[in-house]
């Protein structure tokens, strides 16, 4: 007993021990600091307090280039730390030591290698809640320019004959030539166009092998050098499709039509696959080359494919500024019976008009070449008549690459009501139709051009027989202007032209809807729907034989709070007549502004125009754009 109880005292001493080395080990730490904890402090002291979201500094560039400027301020690593809260002076003064370095390498991005900076840290007035400045003052000095340029292409491209234009053509589109201003992005976007060239023809695992910008800063001067590696050549071989189930196999590869054997063309390879997007038959379709190809001179394409229902049910809601409330009930069956054509039925309600209408369509022949039938009925205002007419058609089409054909025969019959209404009238038509797209995008165009021509011969049937011959022409093209932003956009005109015409006797009277009318949101603006015609012996309105509609556009990018945006502002003039006399067209001219936003299913517009001859303001809406 005596033992346990030394042993406890023991215990209890030791502890006391460490408890009070304990409390004094603490009490050191409270009083001893080291010469960096004491900095640490100090930089504490020194913090920059800035309630969070409130700016802790401010940046402004002084140049006397506002491009330069604004690019520096948008760009320089300080506007990454304008919003830290509690930003320490040593960090700032950190920050301030960078900016230079940072400027000079953006500068040096733009061109611009031996400039002058001063960095100086401005203070906000005493009492003001406005945060400290730092301002960087710049001259940019002299821009360097390319004195030289060499392209180089491996073999065997290089001495291959056959690949002499397409060499021609990437030195011809080089895009930094002697004499012009060096940059780093027109650099890197030469270099890429080039490669890219190489890679839509013959070349499509071509690389960039080699490149060199020598700068001699001291002479702002550059050379510069790029090689190219095109690879093998590639042709078309066999196509692999992918995810068929449904559909004809044979039917599905006329639809794609790649030229077995032919040279390797991105374009080509594009169109098919838009052609098997565009058929309806597919939910989803890619087209690519075999990754594993051994032998590029017999390339094998792959389609992958997800396959569309056989059926589908869309219904529509809709405002026009034309035509006010709209409803719409689309039906499409892949396989109708009892030809297994696809079919497209349309049915449409407005203020103006009531419609319905099929098409049916085969699937295209080994040519390229399909078989259609179709059918509409319109009860429709044609001026200031109401017209009942009935139109069957049928025919071939053909789509390949940026070019439509149509071949057909097309019977129309249509009633015209109302007081001092022409009656009924029916024809037999026989028409050819060519269209042509060549826009730099089938969605939002900004370059290129369209062309569209319909020629029709036939008579009519009642109430008696008469010859004729009906034509229409239409074009579109954009004319871009200027340099291309940051967002590589610049501004354009867009010039619209239509002409058409029906050939007759004078007393042949045609159906309703083989003459023309015009205005409204995609012609004359400024108009009412389709309020442009020619004048009854009583004064009515209703369709003439001759129309001529043009139209004048300035589109130009707009920058929202100093940065680019899908934004556009439009200025345009549109001008139209319709007349059965060439020498009494009666012109009308519409004036106007609107905007463009650039959707991704394509621009929709708002613009306001005013009638010069009516004397009125009109609203016009749209979305999408067609050709």
């Amino acid at each position: 007993m005596a033992g346990m109880g030394h042993r406890s005292v023991l215990l209890r001493s030791w502890r006391g021990i460490v408890l009070a080395a304990a409390l004094a080990a603490l009490s050191a730490c409270s009083v001893l600091r080291s010469p960096g904890d004491e900095g640490q402090a100090a930089d504490e002291e020194g913090a920059v307090e800035a309630p969070r979201n409130a700016l802790a500094f401010a940046v402004q560039v002084q140049s006397e280039d506002g491009d330069i400027a604004h690019h520096l301020e948008r760009h320089l690593e300080l506007q990454r730390y304008t919003r830290f809260p509690d930003l320490r002076a040593t960090e700032f003064n950190r920050l301030l030591a960078e900016a230079d370095a940072n400027a000079r390498d953006l500068l040096a991005a733009l061109g611009y290698f031996n400039p002058t900076l001063v960095l100086r840290v401005q203070d906000a007035p005493q009492g003001s809640d406005a945060p400290r400045t730092i301002v960087v003052e710049v001259k940019p000095g002299e821009r360097t320019q390319v004195t030289r340029y060499e392209i180089g292409f491996a073999e065997p491209m290089n001495s291959d004959p056959r690949a002499a234009a397409q060499r021609r053509r990437i030195e011809r589109r080089w895009g930094l030539r002697a004499g012009e201003a060096f940059t780093e992005s027109d650099w890197s976007s030469a270099k890429n166009a080039g490669l890219r060239e190489l890679q839509k023809e013959r070349y499509p695992t071509a690389r960039l092998a080699a490149s060199r910008a020598t700068v001699d800063a001291e002479r702002n001067r550059a050379e510069l050098s790029v090689h190219y590696d095109p690879g093998p050549a590639y042709r078309f071989g066999g196509l692999r499709l992918s995810g068929i189930e449904r559909y004809d196999t044979e039917g599905i590869r006329n639809i794609v039509r790649l030229p077995s054997g032919t040279d390797y063309r991105e374009e080509e390879l594009l169109d098919a696959q838009q052609r098997l997007a565009a058929s309806g038959y597919f939910d989803s379709a890619f087209l690519m080359l075999d990754p594993d190809e051994k032998d590029p001179q017999h390339a094998t394409v792959i389609a992958q494919l997800r396959e569309a229902r056989y059926q589908k049910v869309v219904f529509g809601v809709g405002l026009s500024t034309d035509a006010g409330a709209r409803l719409s009930l689309d039906h499409v069956h892949n396989r109708m019976p009892p030809l297994g054509w696809r079919a497209v039925s349309h049915l449409a309600l407005d203020a103006k008009a009531q419609a319905a209408a099929t098409r049916w369509t085969a699937m295209p022949q080994a040519s390229g070449w399909a078989w259609f039938l179709g059918a509409g009925l319109e009860r429709a205002e044609v001026g200031d008549f109401k017209s009942n007419s009935l139109s069957l058609q049928g025919g071939r089409s053909k789509s390949v690459g940026h070019i439509d054909r149509r071949h057909a025969l097309q019977y129309d019959i249509s009633q015209v009501q109302g007081r001092e209404a022409p009656g009924s009238a029916s024809s037999l038509m026989a028409s050819q139709g060519w269209t042509g797209r060549y826009f730099n995008s089938r969605i939002n165009p900004t370059a290129g051009y369209g062309l569209g021509l319909e020629l029709g011969a036939g008579f009519t049937l009642t109430p008696r027989r008469d010859p004729f011959i009906r034509a229409r022409l239409r074009a579109l093209q954009f004319w871009p202007l200027g340099r291309r932003n940051e967002a590589d956009r610049r501004s354009r005109l867009a010039l619209r032209g239509e002409l058409g015409a029906v050939v007759a006797d004078r007393g042949a009277q045609l159906p309703a809807s083989l003459l023309f009318l015009t205005g409204g949101d995609t012609t004359v603006r400024g108009y009412g729907y389709e309020s442009i015609g020619t004048r009854s012996q009583a004064g009515k309105l209703c369709g003439g034989r001759i129309m001529s509609a043009a139209s004048v556009e300035w589109q130009r990018p707009v920058r929202l709070m100093g940065n680019d945006s899908a934004w556009e502002h439009t200025l345009f003039v549109d001008v139209g007549a319709v007349s059965d006399d060439a020498d009494r067209m009666t012109l009308h001219t519409g004036v106007g502004t609107g905007l463009r936003w650039n959707s991704p299913v394509g621009p929709m517009q708002v613009d306001v125009a005013y009638g010069v001859r009516t004397h009125q303001v009109r609203l016009h809406l749209r979305l999408g754009f067609s050709f």
